[in-house]
């Protein structure tokens, strides 16, 4: 399996390179030169067997072939529940994704994505990784790096734009990760980013290379366990289930339309955005504008230029087709008001805008197949959202509970890339990790 830019300048990249570069030297990003059909796949219940046997194929002939089953086994040693929301909407279940060590979905691709770059960078040089955060991809990056010989993490995240909690978890880590918190908000992180890849310079000096979304081997796991989740679903009831998605920088929803793509049992996707309107204005017009970013409650989704939107815009039409719901920060107080109240289930707000989204669709939609709606991030992490619309205290898990515990240290730092190269400068992160 070869890879190549979704601008078309690079191709015939191997799959340890496209996780190595992040993204495309061309400033695109990374897919498969074909897309791989799997069909159906025997063990869902055995996820880390599962997510190997379908990831197999990306791997094929790779250097890393034989580093996927303990990424596997890393990655998806955390539970991955599908709980029953309210017994009065028997279809609609909750795909729990917060069971990892930070308590949201991401840890999935975390921890996947930092087995192979620990391996690259100790076969190789080390690598840094830089990761532009709205909230939880940073506390996801920081755990899954601390600790490494062969890849030490640059976490840039917006001043005020994340809670309080989301901010400690961020920057709680020990070496090699450091936290940036950048006087902006999450477009001026990711723009960064991105503009750090494009200097060639500055990326070759410090081996520079993505964690988040943008990076190929951020997106395979979260197409895994979608595929296990939907291949349990369709065994026990027969049908293809549904998914609703929140999505910000559009990797969780791109994974759910390429696994279903490559053939698995996945019925009809529903993208769901908070109020930056970028997606639900293209899906309705057809023309894409990228703006400036709205902070939301659900602010790990507070994305004005969604990165994989290049990905999603190279499926066909057939094989892309999905819905799209907007759904601002009234209607997800309404929301889990509204569920805890009636069934005694808690959504955290980025997971309520899914419990909105089935709301919001026509009863015989609703009853026609289970619909699994995508549960990011436990509520504990945005305690300060929730329990003030509850009325009751959020018990965190016992990981969670465990950041308390921890001090954080995080740098101050403009929106401007000669600042950032002049940090990368200093090796900070290296002289810690010494």
């Amino acid at each position: 399996m070869k890879f190549q830019s979704t601008r078309g300048e690079h191709q015939g990249i191997e799959l340890a390179d496209a996780i190595r570069l992040g993204a495309a030297p061309d400033g695109g990003l990374f897919l498969p030169e074909g897309i791989p059909f799997v069909g159906e796949i025997d063990g869902a219940d055995d996820t880390p067997a599962f997510a190997e046997a379908m990831l197999q194929p990306f791997f094929a002939g790779s250097s890393l072939e034989g580093e996927l089953a303990s990424a596997c086994r890393r990655a998806f040693a955390q539970p991955l529940p599908i709980a029953p929301v309210d017994n009065a909407r028997p279809t609609l279940r909750s795909l729990e994704l917060f069971h990892g060590p930070t308590g949201a979905f991401k840890d999935f691709g975390a921890q996947f994505l930092f087995s192979l770059l620990d391996t690259i960078g100790q076969r190789s040089a080390p690598l840094t990784v830089l990761a532009a955060t709205s909230g939880d991809t940073g506390a996801a990056v920081g755990c899954a790096a601390e600790g490494r010989l062969g890849a030490s993490a640059v976490i840039l995240f917006p001043e005020g734009r994340v809670s309080a909690y989301q901010a400690k978890q961020i920057s709680c880590w020990t070496a090699p990760v450091q936290a940036l918190e950048v006087e902006g908000d999450f477009d001026d992180c990711q723009r960064l980013v991105k503009a750090a890849f494009q200097d060639r310079a500055l990326s070759e000096r410090h081996n520079l290379t993505s964690a988040n979304s943008i990076n190929i081997g951020r997106l395979m796991p979260q197409m895994a366990y979608i595929a296990a989740a939907a291949t349990r679903t369709y065994r026990e009831t027969g049908e293809k289930p549904g998914f609703i998605i929140p999505t910000g920088n559009l990797g969780h929803g791109f994974a759910a339309l390429y696994a279903r793509a490559m053939g698995l049992p996945i019925g009809p996707v529903i993208l769901v955005t908070n109020a930056n309107p970028a997606l639900s204005e293209w899906h309705k017009s057809g023309t894409y504008t990228p703006r400036t970013s709205l902070a939301t409650i659900a602010n790990a989704m507070d994305v004005g230029a969604p990165s994989n939107f290049e990905r999603l815009q190279s499926l066909s039409d057939q094989l892309g087709t999905f819905g799209v719901e907007l759904v601002d920060d009234d209607a997800i107080k309404a929301r889990i008001v509204a569920d805890y109240r009636t069934s005694g289930y808690l959504w955290c707000p980025h997971s309520a805008t899914a419990a909105e989204a089935f709301a919001r669709l026509p009863e015989a939609e609703q009853k026609a197949r289970p619909w699994l709606a995508c549960a990011t991030a436990h509520p504990y992490k945005f305690a300060d959202v929730v329990e003030p619309l509850v009325g009751v205290s959020v018990t965190p898990t016992p990981a969670l509970a465990a950041i308390d515990h921890r001090s954080s240290r995080a740098v101050p730092m403009r929106a401007s890339l000669d600042e950032l190269a002049r940090f990368l400068g200093t090796n900070d992160i290296q002289e810690d990790a010494a």
